[in-house]
């Protein structure tokens, strides 16, 4: 399929589709259950253990749901705006749909918050904050950032930041079990390393460099302009001097400089990149 018709074609794929903010309701209800699968990783009864190789998918996203937990505590609650919720998702799901890693569900959340930032937890559920959204001006801008979130989670770039921990070692199966006593401290540690990581810390940034092509990439092959990333870097860069740094893009992300450098030399790989998808208009009716 051409990609110009497959962009234009998502505003009238969005009506049979269940709503991301229903969806997403469900999640968090199901967090607040204690009985429910995602409230007993929540309370510690249930904990996932990995092998020192590669982690299926079912305990990777465990841990994600489990750090999405204090992602909303930290950065606040879901936007209550359907329609935003629902266009976020559209948008998210066509990048990861093009995206190295396509064959797993993905999530997309627009958190009530004045700090620019976005993160993806293990597994598939992404964050962006409310500012981040408001800084942007372009669906192409929009879905840059998603494809570069989508490509942390691809390419499993938190899993790897911690892969050295001794919660990593010495198992040959991945299983999810209730834990107790020095594996349950161990996975409550993992844990708390990778809250550093993804929330205070960053990512190496070779890994942040990685995900920016994976996301220029990505977006170009779903049809977009894959110039929309360093746009909203450089607008991220306008904001440096006054924006609140502890927990943002800036307090968790490489230099905006070098990022936006290596990304515009990137862009000689694309040269009918302005022949594709933009879509202001688009973007500016749908986050109202």
């Amino acid at each position: 399929m051409d990609r110009r018709k497959f962009i234009l074609g998502l505003a009238a794929a969005a009506m049979p589709l269940a709503l991301p903010g229903s969806v997403m309701a469900g999640f968090l209800d199901a967090l607040i259950d204690p009985s429910s699968k995602e409230g007993k990783i929540l309370s510690g009864a249930q904990s996932v253990l990995s092998s020192s190789q590669q982690m299926d998918y079912k305990s990777e996203r465990a841990i994600g749901e489990r750090l999405a937990v204090e992602g909303f505590r930290r950065y606040g609650m879901p936007v209550q705006n359907p329609g935003l919720q629902h266009y976020v998702n559209l948008v998210g799901i066509a990048v990861a749909t093009n995206s190295p890693r396509p064959n797993i569900p993905y999530r997309f959340v627009v958190v009530e918050s004045g700090v620019q930032n976005a993160f993806a937890c293990p597994g598939g559920i992404i964050f962006v904050s409310s500012a981040l959204v408001k800084t942007m001006q372009t669906e192409a801008q929009l879905a840059g950032i998603l494809a570069h979130e989508v490509g942390h989670v691809a390419l499993r770039h938190a899993l790897k930041s911690i892969q050295r921990s001794q919660f990593f070692t010495g198992v040959g199966q991945i299983t999810a079990a209730t834990m107790k006593g020095d594996k349950g401290a161990q996975f409550e540690s993992m844990i708390g390393d990778m809250q550093n990581v993804l929330f205070d810390k960053g990512l190496d940034k070779n890994m942040e460099y990685e995900a920016d092509a994976s996301a220029m990439e990505t977006a170009y092959r779903t049809g977009y302009n894959p110039v929309g990333i360093t746009e909203t870097l450089r607008a991220l860069q306008k904001l440096e001097a006054t924006a609140t740094k502890k927990g943002s893009w800036f307090s968790t992300h490489p230099p905006l400089a070098s990022r936006i450098e290596k990304n515009n030399a990137a862009m000689k790989k694309y040269p009918d990149s302005a022949t594709l998808a933009v879509l202001p208009e688009r973007f500016k009716a749908q986050i109202q």
